[in-house]
């Protein structure tokens, strides 16, 4: 006889739960009489608050009775998935301690963005799975940063918009996307964050100030939260090259498509030939083309004008 003891009842539990679906209308006397089983009201009791006989002591249909237990065994599986991964937090953190020979906190409070990069790096250096960050100030990743992604480091990057009309910055984060850093740009209002595996955060102590120290996060919920919602800006975030232009760059294209020589469309602009030409060097890097005739057309393709 196949047992219902893999789903979690015990077999007294069982046993009562079997009979009642064979007698019907019988009570917690009769039961206990007929299975010689003194405690067959606690018993009894005990499959009620598994939803398994009503208060009358009629047992539920076996399809329903089979779904409960299978949902009772996967809640207290749940559980204690929960309690491993906690368990594993606190081997990381033990790990970590004895690595380092200080105290992990849950929530530390680093004194500046460098020592949060030294514990970003160090951290990948051991692990270079996954790196995910939103940033709303210039970066440069580095050759460490660039031997992390050779190893296989997944990393991902959210800026703001305002950040890359910066032709500097633009041009930086398209060199880090070339070579494995992805690139996307959002609109939406950003901080700093850093997540380092999906394991441990880092973000401001002070929002508003970038002088108040880092805090390094490692609380499994709060990193979990911070994952999700970064994970929701990525989806909604734009492309390096589908982000609006700048009105300058669509004043630099107007002019290049209206004016035969960059001295007549610099002065048309009132600024200096060299800065003239630097913005168009800027949109055809953006373009991914290498003549102006091509930047021009790409920029009609793409409705930049």
């Amino acid at each position: 006889m196949t047992s219902l003891l893999s789903l979690g009842l015990t077999a007294d539990q069982e046993r009562l739960y079997r009979y009642l679906l064979r007698s019907p209308g019988s009570d917690a006397d009769a039961a206990g009489a007929e299975l010689l089983m003194p405690h067959v009201r606690a018993v009894a009791a005990e499959l009620w608050t598994m939803g398994l006989v009503d208060e009358s002591l009629t047992a539920v249909a076996p399809a329903i009775a089979v779904d409960l237990l299978v949902r009772h065994r996967l809640e207290r599986t749940r559980r204690q998935l929960a309690g491993l991964t906690q368990a594993w937090d606190v081997l990381t953190e033990l790990t970590e301690e004895h690595r380092s020979g200080r105290t992990v906190h849950r929530v530390e409070h680093l004194p500046d963005g460098p020592t949060a990069m030294r514990r970003v790096v160090a951290m990948l250096s051991d692990e270079p799975g996954e790196l995910a960050r939103v940033r709303d100030q210039p970066l440069d990743g580095g050759t460490r940063f660039a031997g992390l992604l050779a190893r296989g480091l997944c990393s991902r990057t959210l800026v703001s918009a305002e950040v890359l009309d910066d032709p500097e910055q633009d041009r930086c984060a398209r060199k880090w996307h070339v070579v494995g850093d992805l690139h996307r740009v959002t609109s939406e209002r950003v901080g700093h964050l850093v997540l380092v595996n999906r394991a441990v955060a880092f973000v401001r102590a002070d929002p508003a100030d970038a002088r108040g120290g880092v805090l390094q996060i490692r609380q499994h919920g709060v990193v979990a939260l911070l994952a999700d919602a970064f994970d929701g800006m990525w989806s909604r975030a734009r492309e390096l090259d589908d982000r609006p232009l700048a009105p300058i760059e669509r004043r630099v294209l107007t002019a290049l498509t209206h004016h035969d020589t960059d001295e007549a469309a610099a002065r048309s602009l009132a600024i200096s030939v060299r800065k003239f030409r630097g913005h168009v060097a800027d949109l055809m890097a953006r373009a991914g083309v290498s003549t102006r005739f091509q930047v021009a057309l790409v920029a009609k393709q793409r409705g930049w004008l």
